[in-house]
Order: C-alpha cells, then structure tokens, then sequence
C-alpha cells in the first residue's frame, strides 16, 4: 500500500515502515561516527520503542556494542492498517543489531503489569544472565495499577490557578491564547501515580528480589524542568508533581541499591518534539521559538545527540558523575542557559500568527514531528508501494 501521513489534531494516524527504518539507520551512523562509549553491556530499555528510550537503545548497542532488552507497548499492524512508529522502529533496531551482531530481543506489553515484569526477568535469566543498566522512559497518559487494579489517568493541568497564555497550532501556524483550569487533588494524585517513580521502583525491586541485576548495576529516569515560560503548566503543575516523585524516587532507589554498589540517577533532559510535549499547550510555541535560537547558535540537538552525550559525556566519562544541587543530571544545559532563555523571552512576547515562521522554526518542529512517524526523511520513496505488515522477530505473537 502507499503509505501517507494522516493528522488527528496532534497525532498522526499513520506510519511509514521503511521511514521509520531510515530514522533509526540515521540515528545509528550518529552514534557510530561519535566513536566507541565504555559503558554498561547488558541493557534493559523500558520504554524502548520512541524518543529517549529508543535513542538510549541505540546508543546502548551501537556506542557500546551491547546487548539489549527493549520493553513498549505498540500495536503492530494489520492488513491495510499500519502499525504505531515504535513498532516499526523497533523492528528497525533489531534488524541492524542483529546484522552488527547484537544481542537484542523486545517485549510488547503493559509495562506496568507484573505479568510483563515477569516476562522480562525471566529473559534476563535465560539469555543474559544479568544486566548492568537499567533505562527507564515509559511516557504513558495512563496507568492500571498493578496491586488495587485501578486505571488511573494522567492530566496536563496547572495547580492552584486558571493559566492561560499563548500557544501554536504547529499544523497552521496559529498562535492564540489558551486557557486552562487549575487542577483538584484528584488530578494530581492520579498524575503522580501515572507519571511518577512508583513504576521505577517496582521494576528494580522486582529485578534486584530476582538477582538478576549486577553489581554495579546503574539505572536512570528521564525528566524535563523547562524555563519560566511554560513551569505554570509543566514543572509547577500536575506533570511538574509527578517528576518531583521521579526524581525523590532516585534517592529511594540509590539506597536499596547499595548492596549492590548501585545508583539510580535522573537525568533532565532539553525539550524535544516528542508525541507526548506535541500534547501540551504552550509548550509546540516555546520549542519552535527554542530550535530557531540553538540552531543559530549551532548547539541544538536531537533524541539521538542528547543520549550520546549523556553517555559518552556524563555516565561513562570515566570521572565521577556531575549532578545538580538536588542530585539530577544536567543535560539540558544548553537550552537552559541565560543567554538562550533571554532571547526566548524577547522573542515569545513578540510571536504572532504573523511572525512565527520569521522569529520562530516552525517548519523544523513540523519536520521533526514527521520525522515521528516516519514521514520528511531523504532516502525513501514515499511514492512507492510500502509492506505494512512488518514483524519483530523476538516477538511471539
């Protein structure tokens, strides 16, 4: 079938097998050309399939040449239905580890379950024996508890007072005003148990009670904290409570560690098109105006340069970790400096429907978005019949 892009508000529909294919080739000759990154050699990704999980994952393999376990939630395709673009990369990265001679095998399933966490440490014990890190990236809207069976829902709201601000249909090109009511107690509560470090903390109880991580074992969470501009209704709303228990959670985790000379860090990462920030009002303007000014400065950055920095720069520099006052990494350093913030704020009081696409980079936000979904990549014939029907070969289904 021909394969095109299909829009619902800020998600797409569709996606290319053999785009999303080229994306993670593109990804794995950046890692490769960066050079080699003595790190971890047995890896588990949870939340593999997209973002900073899948760039971790290629990182992993293709900076250290390990092996790697991946853990999502995609559906694969049907006949004349594709499948989500996790699923295609996915299929993607297995196919060019197993080329360079990688171990990598994935799951697909509810990683909140137990029944998935099982399912996990068993191939663990099977294949590697143990693992040595331990990447946690799971952005879910929504939760069913393992223990009471109760589905809890994820909010993107602002707490204590109505926020409204502007904010960019990046389809359109729009800029209006949005408004957004303050969140209860229930919101928030049910954000936090979705999109806190609960879930982090099970895995790794789970996988230190069944031996199966090693000594030394490292694992780490992604966050984001963000400029002034959007804290109303990202760090300082419901997202924002939830990533503080992430990050209180490192702490929780270091400790149970310790016997295993272990350590749990957080890393903050900079703002990126992901399907998850496309969601969050304000947030599409704030990432256009950003992309304009990093990339004039030359230090903007990807998925794939954001993890291969962390790792080459941060985890596996051979020296002592460096973290922040509160004990995260730091690797959105360069969004968050003072120069590149001032400029922001010039630029957002100024940003128009108008102006946009002079002050701004739209266009790279809408390229990027694509990009997702395995669309706007060089080297594919978007024209040509297109196999939907891809499979993952560790994946029984």
């Amino acid at each position: 079938m021909i394969i095109e892009p299909r829009m619902r508000g800020f998600i797409c529909l569709t996606a290319h097998p053999e785009g999303c294919a080229q994306n993670v080739k593109n990804q794995i000759e950046y890692v490769k050309s960066k050079g080699h990154i003595d790190g971890a050699k047995k890896v588990l990704v949870i939340g593999a399939s997209t973002g900073f999980g899948l760039a971790s994952r290629i990182t992993s393999a293709f900076g250290s040449d390990a092996g790697t376990i991946g853990v999502f939630f995609e559906k694969p395709p049907s006949e004349g239905k594709t499948a989500t673009p996790g699923w295609y990369n996915s299929a993607a990265f297995e196919t060019e580890a197993h080329k360079a001679g990688l171990y990598a095998k994935s799951i697909n399933g509810d990683a909140f379950s137990n029944e998935v966490k099982q399912q996990t440490i068993d191939l663990i014990k099977a294949d590697l024996g143990q693992i040595d890190m331990v990447i946690y990236s799971l952005a879910s809207p929504v939760r069913m508890h393992p223990v009471t069976g109760v589905l809890h829902r994820s909010v993107l709201k602002p707490i204590g007072q109505t926020f409204s601000n502007k904010t960019v249909d990046f389809h359109t090109g729009l800029v209006s005003q949005v408004t957004i009511e303050p969140a209860n107690q229930e919101d928030i509560d049910n954000t936090v148990v979705v999109m806190g470090g609960e879930d982090w903390k099970m895995w790794i109880d789970a996988l230190k009670n069944a031996g199966v991580l090693a000594n030394g074992a490292t694992t780490i969470a992604y966050s984001y904290i963000g400029p002034e501009v959007t804290e109303a209704v990202y760090r300082k709303g419901t997202i924002g409570r939830a990533k503080d228990d992430l990050e209180a959670t490192a702490f929780k985790i270091t400790d149970d560690l310790k016997s295993l000379n272990g350590k749990a860090y957080v890393s903050v990462n900079k703002a990126l098109v992901t399907q998850a920030s496309s969601a969050i009002p304000v947030i599409p303007l704030y990432i256009s105006l950003l992309y304009k000014i990093m990339k004039a400065e030359g230090i903007h950055e990807g998925c794939i340069e954001q993890i291969q920095r962390l790792f080459e720069q941060r985890l596996y520099s051979g020296k002592e970790v460096p973290t922040d006052e509160k004990g995260r990494i730091r690797i959105d350093d360069w969004e968050m400096r003072e120069d590149i913030q001032e400029k922001i704020k010039v630029l957002w009081a100024k940003a128009t429907s108008e102006n946009l696409t002079e002050i701004g980079d739209l266009a790279g936000y809408k390229q990027d978005f694509l990009n997702l979904f395995g669309f706007g990549l060089n080297n594919v014939d978007y024209k040509a019949e297109s196999n939907e029907l891809v499979t993952i070969s560790s994946i029984k289904n």
